[in-house]
Protein backbone atom coordinates (compact mmCIF):
# COMPACT_ATOMS: atom_id res chain seq x y z
CA UNK A 1 0.00 0.00 0.00
CA UNK A 2 1.45 3.78 -0.98
CA UNK A 3 2.82 5.39 1.98
CA UNK A 4 -0.65 8.37 1.05
CA UNK A 5 -2.97 5.68 1.22
CA UNK A 6 -1.35 4.36 4.72
CA UNK A 7 -1.90 8.17 5.82
CA UNK A 8 -5.68 7.71 4.98
CA UNK A 9 -6.17 4.95 6.71
CA UNK A 10 -4.93 5.63 9.56
CA UNK A 11 -6.45 9.65 9.74
CA UNK A 12 -10.26 8.09 8.40
CA UNK A 13 -12.44 5.76 9.98
CA UNK A 14 -12.94 2.72 8.60
CA UNK A 15 -16.25 3.46 6.94
CA UNK A 16 -15.14 7.26 5.99
CA UNK A 17 -12.33 5.24 4.33
CA UNK A 18 -14.13 2.76 2.65
CA UNK A 19 -16.70 5.28 0.93
CA UNK A 20 -14.04 8.29 0.24
CA UNK A 21 -10.86 6.03 -0.54
CA UNK A 22 -12.46 2.88 -2.06
CA UNK A 23 -15.60 4.72 -3.78
CA UNK A 24 -17.74 2.76 -1.99
CA UNK A 25 -21.40 4.03 -0.39
CA UNK A 26 -22.86 4.24 2.88
CA UNK A 27 -26.38 2.53 3.26
CA UNK A 28 -29.10 5.00 3.20
CA UNK A 29 -30.50 6.81 5.72
CA UNK A 30 -27.75 5.82 7.99
CA UNK A 31 -25.62 9.43 7.95
CA UNK A 32 -26.05 12.19 10.33
CA UNK A 33 -27.09 14.83 7.67
CA UNK A 34 -29.63 13.00 5.81
CA UNK A 35 -32.11 15.49 7.63
CA UNK A 36 -30.35 17.94 9.00
CA UNK A 37 -31.90 21.40 8.83
CA UNK A 38 -29.14 23.91 10.21
CA UNK A 39 -27.24 26.67 8.90
CA UNK A 40 -23.82 26.90 7.88
CA UNK A 41 -21.06 24.85 5.88
CA UNK A 42 -20.32 21.50 5.13
CA UNK A 43 -16.69 20.45 4.47
CA UNK A 44 -14.73 17.55 3.50
CA UNK A 45 -14.26 15.41 6.53
CA UNK A 46 -11.17 14.11 4.91
CA UNK A 47 -9.06 17.79 4.44
CA UNK A 48 -11.42 20.25 5.16
CA UNK A 49 -12.42 21.93 2.58
CA UNK A 50 -15.09 23.52 2.22
CA UNK A 51 -17.79 22.12 -0.42
CA UNK A 52 -21.56 23.07 0.14
CA UNK A 53 -23.29 25.63 1.35
CA UNK A 54 -26.67 24.87 3.59
CA UNK A 55 -28.58 26.97 1.81
CA UNK A 56 -27.92 24.26 -1.15
CA UNK A 57 -29.51 21.17 0.26
CA UNK A 58 -33.03 19.97 -0.29
CA UNK A 59 -34.53 16.69 1.12
CA UNK A 60 -34.45 14.32 -2.06
CA UNK A 61 -35.81 11.30 -0.35
CA UNK A 62 -33.14 8.73 -1.96
CA UNK A 63 -31.56 8.92 1.78
CA UNK A 64 -28.58 10.92 0.96
CA UNK A 65 -27.90 14.19 1.82
CA UNK A 66 -28.48 15.89 -1.49
CA UNK A 67 -27.61 19.89 -2.44
CA UNK A 68 -28.33 21.36 -5.80
CA UNK A 69 -24.75 23.49 -6.25
CA UNK A 70 -21.19 23.17 -4.91
CA UNK A 71 -19.39 26.11 -3.73
CA UNK A 72 -17.28 27.39 -6.61
CA UNK A 73 -14.40 25.25 -7.01
CA UNK A 74 -14.59 22.63 -4.74
CA UNK A 75 -15.66 19.27 -6.11
CA UNK A 76 -14.24 17.77 -9.61
CA UNK A 77 -16.44 15.54 -11.40
CA UNK A 78 -15.82 12.09 -13.60
CA UNK A 79 -17.69 10.34 -15.49
CA UNK A 80 -17.99 6.99 -13.63
CA UNK A 81 -18.99 3.53 -15.15
CA UNK A 82 -18.68 1.48 -12.74
CA UNK A 83 -21.47 -1.53 -11.52
CA UNK A 84 -22.59 -1.04 -15.04
CA UNK A 85 -24.17 2.33 -14.59
CA UNK A 86 -23.14 5.33 -16.11
CA UNK A 87 -22.94 8.59 -13.46
CA UNK A 88 -21.07 11.17 -12.21
CA UNK A 89 -18.72 10.61 -9.38
CA UNK A 90 -17.92 13.89 -7.68
CA UNK A 91 -14.97 14.05 -5.46
CA UNK A 92 -12.91 17.06 -3.45
CA UNK A 93 -11.26 19.06 -5.98
CA UNK A 94 -8.44 19.06 -2.40
CA UNK A 95 -7.80 15.84 -1.52
CA UNK A 96 -9.90 13.81 -4.71
CA UNK A 97 -11.88 12.20 -1.95
CA UNK A 98 -14.68 10.18 -3.22
CA UNK A 99 -17.78 12.10 -2.21
CA UNK A 100 -20.91 10.70 -3.83
CA UNK A 101 -22.28 11.49 -7.33
CA UNK A 102 -24.07 14.13 -9.30
CA UNK A 103 -27.53 13.43 -11.04
CA UNK A 104 -29.50 15.74 -13.59
CA UNK A 105 -32.69 14.91 -11.96
CA UNK A 106 -32.33 18.03 -8.88
CA UNK A 107 -35.64 19.78 -8.43
CA UNK A 108 -34.39 23.05 -8.08
CA UNK A 109 -33.62 25.82 -10.95
CA UNK A 110 -29.98 23.60 -11.37
CA UNK A 111 -31.46 21.10 -12.32
CA UNK A 112 -28.57 19.28 -10.14
CA UNK A 113 -28.99 16.92 -7.51
CA UNK A 114 -25.37 16.30 -5.47
CA UNK A 115 -26.36 13.19 -3.77
CA UNK A 116 -23.45 12.82 -1.14
CA UNK A 117 -22.24 10.43 1.63
CA UNK A 118 -22.50 11.79 5.30
CA UNK A 119 -19.49 10.31 6.54
CA UNK A 120 -17.76 12.54 3.72
CA UNK A 121 -19.60 15.87 5.71
CA UNK A 122 -18.49 17.87 8.83
CA UNK A 123 -20.35 20.71 9.01
CA UNK A 124 -19.54 24.39 10.45
CA UNK A 125 -21.80 26.74 11.45
CA UNK A 126 -19.71 29.68 9.88
CA UNK A 127 -21.54 32.09 7.95
CA UNK A 128 -19.32 33.31 4.81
Amino acid sequence: MEDKEKDWKRKLTPIQYHVMREKGTEPPFSGRFVHDNKKGVYVCSACGNQLFHSDTMFDSGTGWPSFDAALPGAVKLYEDTSGGLRRTEAVCAKCDSHLGHLFDDGPTSTGQRYCINSVCLEKFDDRF
